[in-house]
């Protein structure tokens, strides 16, 4: 435990949201590979089972950041938002066997924006 309290708050808080998203994402997502022929319901499931994993970093996360680490609301989402998209292309190239999209690149674009806009201030 004290490996982990020698991490900088801000930190701790993009690496829970880093594996919380690698969670989601399989939540969402990897239904579509592996419980493709599977009823919805147990896909669901099955996907919910998954999520519980998430929630149990990402609440640690948005805690440590809001409370510990003095990341706004705002600041927040839109680190979420961008690990999000660094999480999702690799799954959807790597896992889904997707073909890269310039999209993928343009998105990343506007992040960025988003990034400057709601850290601007701080």
């Amino acid at each position: 435990m004290n490996a982990l309290q020698s991490i900088p708050l801000s930190l701790q808080t993009v690496l829970l949201l880093v594996g919380s998203n690698i969670f989601m994402t399989f939540a969402w997502y990897g239904h579509l590979k592996n419980l493709a022929t599977a009823p919805w319901y147990i896909a669901a499931g099955v996907s919910w089972g998954i999520a519980l994993f998430e929630y149990a970093l990402q609440v640690p996360a948005n805690r440590i950041g809001f409370q510990q680490a003095g990341f706004s609301v705002a600041q927040l989402k839109i680190m979420q938002e961008v690990i999000t998209l660094a999480v999702f292309v690799p799954f959807a190239m790597l896992y889904l066997k997707e073909p890269f999209k310039l999209d993928y690149l343009w998105a990343a674009f506007c992040m960025v924006g988003a990034v400057y806009f709601i850290f601007r201030g701080a």
